[in-house]
């Protein structure tokens, strides 16, 4: 199982810490797909995980308008029931189902999130940074597929600290 400190779901045996700068690249590789599929008047961040690279991909693409989804699936490794805290504001998307809009998630993973986001905004262009297999269809555009038993650590979930070498020297 994926040990880094924090209590994982059993259904992840594999982990793919990934650092700031990692993550900025990454996002900044997401936009660039998206340049040609807009253009977009508003970008949605599904909170919390999506905010940051939201602000990446609404800077990158020149977009001013950004908006929120808060759901809540995950509580510190561990996956359960979606619950829309707050939904879009029906402004964004009451006439054309959401057709210009660009939904901004890190990552997907079974679904369960992307599926609720999908059912309030059908016509918009779902993207995330890193995908699952399970959550991939639910997706039009993403940068990078993780395998499903892996648990992405990502940068504001760890901290650095001291790590003792494999071995002491003498």
């Amino acid at each position: 199982m994926a040990e880094t400190g924090a209590n994982v779901d059993e259904r992840y045996d594999k982990a793919f810490p990934v650092s700031w700068d990692q993550f900025h690249r990454d996002a900044r590789a997401l936009a660039w797909r998206l340049s040609g599929k807009g253009p977009f008047d508003a970008v949605v961040a599904v909170t919390r995980g999506g905010l940051v690279p939201a602000a990446i991909v609404a800077r990158e693409l020149n977009v001013r308008i950004i908006e929120t989804v808060c759901i809540a699936s995950y509580d510190y490794g561990k996956q359960g029931s979606v619950s829309v805290l707050k939904p879009v504001d029906e402004d964004l998307f009451k006439s054309d189902g959401g057709a210009r809009i660009l939904i901004v998630d890190d990552l997907v993973d079974t679904g369960a999130t992307a599926k609720v986001v999908r059912d309030m905004l059908p016509n918009a262009h779902f993207a995330t940074v890193y995908a699952k297999p399970l959550g991939v269809p639910l997706v039009d555009t993403f940068v990078t597929e993780v395998s499903q038993d892996t648990w992405i650590y990502l940068p504001w979930d760890m901290t650095l600290q001291f790590v003792p070498p494999l071995q002491e020297g003498s």
